[in-house]
C-alpha cells in the first residue's frame, strides 16, 4: 500500500469518511525490544500513519517477536531499515517535515502545547537511554508527555500510542476547521 493511499474510518457516529493517512512518520532509534518494535507497527497501523522507520540496532521484520504484538500490521504499514537515523531524518526533513524528538528535556514543550507542523516524523529512542545525542540534536522540537506521579518516564511503545492519538485528534481538528 502507497503511504499516501486514502483510507475508510468509522466516526464517532458510526458513518464512514475516507481520509488520507495521518501525515506522521515515526522513527525509532535504537529500540530494542522487539515487542515494543511490534507494539510501534500496530499503533502506528491503527492511527493511520504514513511509514515507519527503523534504525540502528532497532530490530525489523521479519522476526517472530515483532509479529506477535503487531498482529500483521509489519505487513500492512510501509517501514523502512536504515543503519544511521541520520540519513532518513535528513531525507524526511528535505521533504518539509517537522522533526520532533519525544524526549523531556530542557528545552521541550507539552504534548498538549505543542502545535505540531504537519507533516511531522516523531523520533523515539532506546528504552532506558533515549536518543543519542546526535539525533536528539537534529530534532525541530522537543516534546514531553506530562508526567504527574513519582515515575517520571513511560514505556517507549506506550509513549508512542499517546503522541500519536494526540496527533490524529489535533489532526483531525485542523481538518474540521
Amino acid at each position: 500500500m502507497d503511504s499516501r493511499t486514502p483510507f475508510r474510518v468509522t466516526t464517532a457516529a458510526g458513518a464512514y469518511e475516507t481520509i488520507r493517512p495521518l501525515p506522521v512518520s515515526l522513527l525509532l532509534e535504537n529500540v530494542r525490544s522487539l515487542y515494543n518494535v511490534g507494539s510501534f507497527f500496530r499503533t502506528g497501523d491503527g492511527a493511520g500513519i504514513e511509514k515507519l522507520y527503523l534504525t540502528g540496532f532497532t530490530g525489523y521484520p521479519p522476526q517472530n517477536m515483532i509479529s506477535k504484538t503487531a498482529l500483521g500490521a509489519e505487513e500492512t504499514l510501509p517501514w523502512e531499515h536504515y543503519g544511521d537515523a541520520v540519513p532518513a531524518i535528513e531525507r524526511l526533513r528535505s521533504a518539509n517535515y517537522e522533526i520532533a524528538a519525544i524526549e523531556t528535556s530542557v528545552h521541550a514543550v507539552d504534548l498538549f502545547d505543542w502545535q505540531p507542523r504537519f507533516p511531522v516524523c516523531l523520533l523515539f529512542g532506546h528504552e532506558t537511554d533515549g536518543l543519542t545525542p546526535q539525533v536528539a540534536a537534529l530534532a525541530d522540537t522537543h516534546v514531553r508527555i506530562p508526567m504527574l506521579g513519582m515515575k517520571h518516564s513511560l514505556n517507549v511503545a506506550t509513549a508512542g500510542g499517546i503522541v500519536l492519538y494526540e496527533l490524529l485528534r489535533k489532526y483531525r481538528a485542523l481538518r474540521k476547521a
